[in-house]
């Protein structure tokens, strides 16, 4: 274990707050007082402090900042519900306060990665799909602000979180997970599955996910597979300083998962950077703000507890436990083949390059209980890994096939058929694949009662 990582980095950021306190303090005086240097001088003293005032992380989660939305035209308020909490997570629903509630809508558990970011870099994906659901989210807590005393928190954990959280929401949910928690979504819907749960998400979205690394292999992969675990724990992982509530716990701090990724694209970045301060000293206010909203949210920085992190690295990108159906959750083994009563649609970008293409789709070979009917692939030209869940492509062609998924799926739109058609004037029928299954389950758990009683 690296000891000296963590205290080194947290004196540096300790050491640069005046700093960056002392830009800020400056933009706000420049912006207070505009007509005491000249326009083109203030530009480019205030683009120059935005840098300084930039070159920090953050380690509590930003706000999500969604306050209303529109549904069917009428702008609705929202706001933030704690549903389940824990130690390590909380469960958030975004409630909309609907004047005419009408129908229902499908209830959507979107598990965010817990990958050195909070889950509000869904923000945007949470905000589309408000407008035709009813969402929650995996909200996980920095681990550095969790004390030794809640115990550990490994893969096994982050499963059972789902599980609970599923249930927490109630039967016929619908399940999206987006990146790295894809392999553990679904194996908390296999193991749902295993055990005839009556909270099995009536369908479950998989996108851009680590699903099966051996297939088209990105830098990611190759940078897990380059060394034994051993030497990811002994060179990766830091203990929490004191001053925090998690001082001591072993964590894979979210400074170093956030170096790791820029690394891969530091041109790109710090083009980025130039353009922000470019554009801050012309006067284009609005193009400058949209690279910051960004880096704001990207240097809000989670850490990882080192357990989960260890056990994800070993397990999804070095054994490859989920495809060789080796994987376990406990003492259970996960197997995927035994859902059947699930829908299945997985997502995967063609110019992803940290879950390349292939790697999420062989999902649908590994539910090989599932109909053909019940399985859909998608993948969408043009989009990078951040693409696939955020953005226009996300919101203009991707989102309106996971929302048609999870509405033809959707079991109590059967419900609220029949019983209309019991109290209206007019005879209605609502058939949906889950009604058939169902229907087929009944008859096939009938038919085995019968065979039973069979005399011998």
């Amino acid at each position: 274990m690296n000891l000296l990582a963590y205290p080194a980095y947290q004196a540096f950021a300790d050491l640069t707050l005046p700093w960056r306190a002392a830009a800020s303090l400056t933009r706000a005086s420049l912006a207070a007082w505009p007509d005491v240097w000249p326009t083109i001088v203030t530009r480019e003293i205030d683009a120059w402090c935005e840098l300084i005032e930039l070159a920090g992380l953050t380690h509590a989660r930003p706000p999500f900042g969604i306050d209303s939305v529109l549904v069917e035209g009428e702008r609705v308020t929202v706001t933030e519900e704690v549903v389940k909490r824990t130690p390590f997570a909380t469960l958030l629903r975004f409630r909309k306060e609907r004047q005419d509630a009408g129908a229902p809508q499908p209830r959507v558990l979107l598990v965010a990665p817990m990958s050195g970011h909070f889950a509000t870099l869904l923000r945007g994906t949470v905000r589309t799909m408000l407008a035709d659901h009813d969402v929650y989210i995996t909200d996980w807590h920095n681990p550095r602000d969790v004390p030794l005393a809640a115990g550990r928190f490994g893969f096994d954990e982050y499963v059972e979180h789902v599980m609970a959280f599923i249930r927490r929401i109630g039967p016929d949910a619908h399940l999206v997970a987006i990146c790295q928690p894809t392999v553990a979504a679904l194996a908390a819907v296999a193991l749902m599955a295993a055990d005839n749960d009556p909270a099995q998400p009536a369908s479950m979205t998989l996108m851009a996910g680590p699903i099966d690394c051996r297939v088209n292999p990105t830098a990611v992969n190759d940078l897990a597979n380059s060394k034994p675990i051993e030497w990811f724990e002994r060179n990766l992982i830091g203990a929490v300083p004191g001053g925090f509530a998690g001082a001591r716990r072993h964590v894979y701090p979210g400074f170093v998962q956030l170096g790791a990724f820029m690394s891969m694209n530091l041109e790109r970045h710090l083009a980025s950077f130039a353009e922000m301060r470019r554009e801050r000293a012309l006067g284009d206010a609005a193009k400058a703000q949209a690279i910051r909203v960004f880096y704001d949210e990207y240097f809000a920085t989670s850490d990882l507890t080192a357990e989960f992190y260890l056990e994800t690295v070993r397990t999804v990108f070095q054994e490859y436990a989920l495809p060789l159906g080796k994987l376990k959750v406990g003492e259970r083994l996960v197997e995927p083949h035994a859902i059947r009563r699930t829908a299945l649609l997985t997502v995967e970008g063609e110019k992803d390059d940290i879950c390349a293409v292939g790697q999420t789709v062989a999902a649908q070979e590994l539910c090989s209980g599932l109909r053909p009917y019940m399985k859909t692939h998608h993948v969408q030209t043009g989009a990078g890994h951040y693409g696939v869940f955020n953005g226009r492509r996300w919101d203009t062609q991707i989102y309106p096939l996971v929302r048609s998924t999870i509405h033809a799926h959707e079991p109590r739109a059967r419900r609220i058929g029949a019983a209309s058609s019991t109290s209206g004037a007019l005879e209605t029928s609502q058939v949906t694949l889950r009604g058939l299954l169902d229907a087929e389950a009944h008859t096939a758990a009938a038919i085995a009662r019968a065979a039973e009683v069979q005399p011998k």
